[in-house]
């Protein structure tokens, strides 16, 4: 599996390209994110591990009503919340996709307060 990440790192589409550059080096709002992060036995386009918030990008093949109940089974075991947009938002609508993200960063707890002075594990 990881290596099925690491060639989905090399090889991105090219919405996850244009979602990256929005995203690498804590340009929006100052959150770190991995892209194609493992996650228990998924592996997800970009995932903030200070909120727990998972970004995936979906093509024209995914099936909508089974992805919100993969996510909502997802969010009760791992505690680690989907947004979802599509390839066609992420390519004509970046402002929307980013305003989107803030909101739901800012409305989501910050996981590490929690766990003041210790260190988050870097493997979630």
């Amino acid at each position: 599996m990881l290596e099925h990440a690491a060639r989905m790192r090399r090889e991105p589409t090219e919405p996850e390209k244009r979602l990256w550059f929005e995203l690498r080096d804590r340009r929006l709002g100052g959150f770190k994110f991995r892209r194609q992060a493992t996650i228990e036995r998924r592996i997800v386009d970009f995932f903030c591990p200070e909120k727990g918030l998972v970004i995936e990008v979906d093509g024209h093949t995914h099936d909508r009503e089974a992805d919100l109940i993969r996510d909502a089974t997802f969010e009760r075991t791992t505690g680690f919340r989907t947004i979802r947009f599509t390839n066609r938002e992420v390519m004509d609508n970046m402002h929307g996709v980013r305003t989107a993200l803030l909101a739901a960063l800012h409305a989501s707890e910050d996981r590490w307060s929690r766990l003041r002075g210790t260190t988050p594990n870097p493997l979630l």
